[in-house]
């Protein structure tokens, strides 16, 4: 059975995408991996699809082929049983595959808000909450998955509500600024509640053609990212807000996850519990991402060629891009590790 892992905060701009797109694809060049685009942005969609991205909405043998259409018929309410969904993969990663989002997926939230607090009273909505966890199994079998991730969009929607819920861990990346102290200070709240909410409600949608899955997922740490290197380390004020939100998990957030079964074993950990449970600190990929665009590819796995420069700026990208691939190697086995405790 594959290991769910939702990569979340509501706060925007903190690379949520990127770091989803690139866990996913280390993690692939080991293992079977399933991407989610639960994001109507569809930004993951078009890292992988590239320049096909707008075909694929379009062509006829792909354009129902994505995580809205999979649960169309449910919350359509008709007739018709969920099925898998046919998932493309990057040419150069073909362990990676991708359920593709949906620009108008968050129609179906106000239905699944209502479901979800309706406490099963109308029969009609019973099979809402438990549909995309049938869709995520469906699929996952399909293509024997070990990993999904699953991409979030930055909201407390009901659909993220529910995604979070059906996963068996999470991440919460984060930018090294005061508004992700304000967004953890949120989530430590939501999250229980998220939570609270599945425990008291599981049982009313154990009889529904999609029930519910148990269990609550659990954190597995923070990224901090998006922040420029001096003289080999994060530049002023970088470093206090990364200090700032290393405390922040360690000696707050953390602790109330723990009262609510939101973490693993202290085991799992390893070394992150000692550096604030911040699982990398991953600079700004500067002149690489453009080129990693052009590519295709995540910034790490751009070749000598396609780095494209000579002499010293060749030096310095492919300096750089060694070690993003270190980083994400790194992360990507902290991360296995710890989902095999989830």
């Amino acid at each position: 059975m594959a290991k769910r892992l939702v990569v979340f905060n509501h706060k925007g701009g903190v690379s949520k995408t990127t770091s989803a797109y690139n866990i996913g694809w280390m993690l692939s060049k080991k293992s079977r991996v399933l991407l989610v685009d639960a994001d109507p942005q569809c930004n993951l969609s078009g890292l992988v699809l590239g320049d096909d991205f707008e075909k694929y909405y379009t062509d006829e043998p792909t354009r129902t082929q994505n995580i809205k259409d999979g649960v169309s018929a449910t919350f359509d309410g008709r007739p018709i049983p969920i099925t898998a969904v046919d998932c493309v993969a990057p040419a150069r990663a073909p362990n990676l595959r991708l359920l593709a989002g949906h620009a108008n997926l968050s129609e179906y939230d106000a239905a699944l808000t209502f479901a979800q607090t309706a406490n099963n009273a109308l029969v009609t909505l019973q099979n809402l909450p438990g549909a995309f966890a049938e869709l995520l199994r469906l699929t996952e079998e399909k293509y024997n998955i070990e990993y999904t991730i699953i991409d979030l969009n930055p909201s407390l929607s009901a659909i993220n509500q529910n995604l979070f819920l059906i996963s068996d861990a999470f991440i919460i990346p984060t930018n090294p600024d005061p508004f992700s102290i304000m967004a953890l200070d949120t989530l430590k709240v939501a999250l229980p509640r998220w939570v609270a909410w599945k425990l008291s409600s599981v049982s009313l949608f154990a009889n529904s053609a999609y029930p519910l899955p148990a269990g609550v997922p659990k954190f597995l740490g923070t990224l901090i990212q998006r922040f420029n290197i001096r003289k080999g380390r994060a530049a002023r004020p970088y470093r206090d807000n990364i200090s700032d939100i290393k405390n922040k998990i360690g000696n707050d957030v953390f602790s109330t996850f723990a009262i609510f079964g939101l973490t693993l074993p202290d085991a799992a950990y390893n070394d992150i519990s000692a550096n604030g449970y911040c699982l990398g600190e991953i600079p700004d990929f500067q002149g690489l991402l453009p080129k990693s665009h052009d590519a295709g590819v995540p910034v790490f796995e751009l070749t000598d060629q396609e780095i494209g420069e000579t002499g010293p700026i060749f030096t310095g990208f492919r300096d750089k891009r060694d070690s993003f691939y270190g980083q994400f190697e790194s992360i990507s086995d902290s991360i296995a590790v710890e989902l095999g405790y989830a």
